[in-house]
């Protein structure tokens, strides 16, 4: 499977004046992920990219992750969809120019359905895909990492959705600022009381807002209810 990374690294010389924006090379990206190899290959391992242009890492470690999930749970269609979902789900962009957040957005959901047909004879199910479009409409935002609020009329501070598989087949989503969650992990308690598996020191971030599990086809229907 292609990496889908786009290799003109300039669109415009006014965009790189006006905002530095330069895309990474296929070389580039990939071999920075190798630094990390084994967590863009852990299925629910979480990837911010805070300056995401049009995805060329976000894609890449998507197709890295779904690698894996085919490789685990290609004989099951549903857990397949399950886990490509949280695949999906684990990744989270910025970026401050909304024609590169809607690309971005594009360019993962293509990958994500693309890669789902190319291995079943049945091509995905709409419950499927809107999934993956509401994930990516919560994850992939119009925003400035900088100031932490979202761009456009009236912004407001940047929040970022996460989703948990919990009960099986429910996934349950909790909402935090971005805020927060860099205040959480820039003043971590020098004695806490959890520690990673690494035995570094563990921040506990408090989520704004919590919904209750529904099932992993059924995500938009969390703010029906």
């Amino acid at each position: 499977m292609t990496a889908n990374i786009k290799e003109n690294q300039v669109k415009s010389r006014e965009r790189v004046a006006n905002h530095g924006e330069v895309y990474t090379s296929s070389r580039e990206v990939n071999a920075m992920l190798d630094l990390v190899k084994q967590e863009t290959e852990r299925i629910d391992s979480r990837f911010l990219e805070p300056a995401c242009g049009t995805g060329n890492f976000l894609t890449e470690i998507l197709n890295r992750k779904l690698t894996v999930v085919e490789h685990r749970y290609k004989r099951s269609r549903l857990e397949y969809e399950k886990y490509s979902v949280l695949a999906v789900s684990s990744l989270y962009g910025i970026d401050i120019l909304e024609d590169n957040v809607r690309e971005c957005r594009h360019r993962l959901y293509e990958i994500f359905i693309s890669r789902h047909d190319s291995l079943f004879d049945e091509p995905a199910r709409e419950e499927y895909k809107d999934a993956a479009e509401y994930i990516l409409s919560k994850n992939i935002i119009w925003g400035d990492a900088l100031t932490l609020r979202t761009v456009g009329k009236n912004p407001t501070p940047i929040v970022f959705s996460e989703w948990s598989v919990v009960n099986d087949n429910k996934i349950k989503r909790r909402d935090f600022t971005m805020e927060h969650l860099v205040n959480t992990y820039s003043t971590i308690d020098p004695e806490p009381n959890l520690f990673s598996d690494l035995g570094d020191n563990v921040a506990i971030p408090k989520s704004v807002k919590e919904y209750s599990p529904v099932h992993f086809l059924r995500l938009p229907d969390v703010e029906r209810q």
